[in-house]
C-alpha cells in the first residue's frame, strides 16, 4: 500500500501518540484524522505490526529494562498496564521465549559477571614496550 507524504506524517505522529499516550487506537486514529480500520491498515502497511502490536512490544521492551533493573515481576505486571500477572506471564514468555522471572534472574547473573572484551584481555599479553606514545612511534 503506497501512501503520500501526508499520510506517513501522521502515521508518524499517531505512531509516536502510540508510545507516549494509552488512548485507545480509536481515539489516535481520529487524533491524526484517519478513519480507524483505515488508519490499521495503513499502520501495518507502512510499520510492519499493527498499532496494538506496537504498543504490546513497546511495553514488552518497556518491562524488560525493569526487569533488568531489579523491579519483581508483580510490580512489572502493574506498571507496564497489565491488570493480570497471568495473561503477563503467558505474553512475556511467549514473546521473550522465557518467564519475566527466568528473564530478571538470567539478567542479574550477568550484571554481576565481569565480561571483558577479548582486546582488552589481549592488553595483558603484549610486551612492555607496545605501549609507547605517539611521538615515540613516529621515531621508530
Amino acid at each position: 500500500m503506497l501512501v503520500d507524504r501526508r499520510a506517513f506524517r501522521r502515521l508518524v505522529q499517531a505512531r509516536d501518540l502510540l508510545a507516549t499516550d494509552d488512548r485507545p487506537v480509536r481515539d489516535v486514529a481520529s487524533a491524526v484524522a484517519i478513519s480507524p480500520y483505515h488508519f490499521i491498515r495503513q499502520f501495518e502497511a507502512v510499520f510492519g505490526i499493527t498499532p496494538h502490536q506496537f504498543r504490546t512490544e513497546l511495553r514488552l521492551a518497556h518491562a524488560k529494562r525493569l526487569l533488568a533493573g531489579g523491579t519483581p515481576v508483580t510490580e512489572v505486571c502493574m506498571e507496564v498496564g497489565f491488570s493480570s500477572l497471568g495473561s503477563f506471564s503467558a505474553l512475556f514468555a511467549r514473546r521473550v521465549g522465557m518467564p519475566p522471572s527466568a528473564y530478571r534472574r538470567g539478567v542479574q547473573v550477568l550484571t554481576r559477571l565481569q565480561i571483558v572484551p577479548s582486546c582488552l584481555g589481549l592488553l595483558g599479553e603484549l610486551p612492555a614496550d607496545a605501549f609507547r606514545n605517539f611521538r615515540e612511534a613516529a621515531r621508530a
